[in-house]
């Protein structure tokens, strides 16, 4: 192998450990504590309903999983404090949260 050949598959192996770092940091779970809301009743930005939290002046527009259908009920008709755990991710410049738990804040 040449000099050339090596120093190529070095630099493809470095772009590849620092993608997989990159994908892992962004998908990592985290907490979120805010306002939650429904982004059709209350945002009027959705033609269904689908839960949304406001926390330090960002929007996050929840997954329709199970824990947030199951929840919907606490921010259909009125905004309510939450804490929710999750994977937060981006999609045409909108903040994704895919819910594994959502509770009413104390």
């Amino acid at each position: 192998m040449t000099r050339k050949e090596n120093h190529m598959k070095k630099s493809i192996l470095i772009a590849a450990c620092m993608f997989a770092v990159t994908v892992a940091a962004t998908a990592a779970e985290r907490t979120i504590t805010g306002e939650g809301m429904c982004a059709k009743c209350e945002l009027k930005e959705t033609k269904s309903c689908l839960n949304a939290i406001k926390a330090d002046g960002v929007t996050y527009y929840l997954a329709d999983n199970k824990p947030s259908k199951e929840f919907h009920k606490h921010l259909c008709s009125a905004t309510a404090k939450v804490k929710a755990t999750g994977e937060v991710t981006e999609k045409d410049g909108k903040k994704l949260f895919t819910v594994s738990k959502i509770e009413l804040a104390k």
